[in-house]
């Protein structure tokens, strides 16, 4: 028997996490299940739920009477700060902080890509036809992160490595590491029309909804681009495939959307000099690897201090 509490660990690699935690957090026991049905069976003896956060229904929230903490594997928690189910007592984390590397890489996937017509050299390569155009480089151009969290400060850093010059937009922070000039967001027009690039990584509040959208497209550059891996809902859908349309802005690179999967009848998919990621940028070949640091971590703390010892994200339940 468990001396600290029962873990229900809800993922498709369960197993993995479970046995991986057992080794390094001893005192608890943990209950693995690859499905919710198989969740739904074991929740009423676990005090702790461990599981990618979209795939956590309230069902099964509401099925765990016992639930003191909920540890998400994302950093993502959007469904779950406003779930009646989950009560406002029930300690909720997160595994913030890990994602910087592979969306960093994402960002700049993007950024050189866009410019270079890349997409279109696939295609040509398809069609068996050689074609040569000017290669633009990421030297010299300014890019604008949007929202300088945790990922900003690595994506800063990276685009530093290739010569860029950084700006940034938050009413959060004044600077950060390898961004030359911070703008309050009510300049964030101003400071989208001198990027050749419009990085979105704001997290989704009612505040942020739709905050990239017409009149910050009408203030870029004809030759930038706006690239989305915050939340789809950050940025006005709508507005954007009509400044492609229109020519206002030169592309768009997008991995989130307001509605997810993408509908295949989506106008997204044919919008003009957009490339289209399924929700992917925050993923690696080393996640789990990733999150085991933080999960680690909150086990000992929630040992040594229960819950109100955890870095607690506030929620409404």
């Amino acid at each position: 028997m468990s001396d600290i509490g029962k873990v229900l660990v809800l993922e498709q690699r369960a197993e993995w996490f479970a046995e991986a935690l057992a080794e390094q957090c001893p005192g608890y026991r943990f209950l693995p299940a690859t499905t919710v049905d198989a969740a739904m069976a074991l929740a009423g003896e676990a005090e702790i739920l461990v599981g990618f956060a979209p795939a956590i229904p309230a069902r099964l929230v509401a099925a765990m009477p016992r639930l003191a903490w909920l540890q998400a594997v994302t950093t993502g928690v959007d469904n779950l700060l406003t779930m009646p189910e989950l009560a406002p007592e029930v300690a909720l984390t997160n595994c913030g902080g890990i994602h910087g590397p592979q969306m960093s890489e994402m960002a700049i996937l993007m950024m050189m890509a866009l410019p270079r017509r890349f997409p279109e050299m696939l295609e040509n390569q398809k069609a068996r036809h050689w074609e040569r155009w000017g290669q633009p480089i990421l030297e010299g151009k300014t890019v604008c992160i949007l929202g300088l969290g945790a990922i900003a400060e690595v994506l800063a850093a990276r685009c530093n490595a290739f010569g860029m010059r950084v700006t940034g937009v938050s009413d959060g922070r004044s600077e950060a590491p390898g961004v030359s000039k911070v703008y309050r967001r009510a300049a964030l027009e101003e400071a989208a029309a001198e990027a050749d690039f419009l990085v979105v990584l704001v997290p989704y509040t009612p505040e942020t909804h739709h905050i990239a959208g017409e009149r910050v497209f009408r203030a870029m550059k004809r030759s930038a681009y706006v690239i989305n891996i915050a939340r789809g809902a950050c940025l006005d859908e709508a507005a954007l495939i009509a400044a492609l349309e229109a020519g206002e802005i030169a592309g768009a690179g997008l991995d989130v959307f307001a509605r997810e999967p993408l509908p295949a009848d989506d106008p997204i998919w044919a919008a003009p000099n957009t490339i289209v990621t399924p929700h992917i940028a925050g993923f690696s070949d080393i996640y789990l690897e990733q999150t085991m640091p933080v999960l680690v971590k909150n086990f000992a703390v929630y040992a040594a201090g229960g819950t109100a010892a955890l870095p607690l994200i506030p929620h409404g339940g």
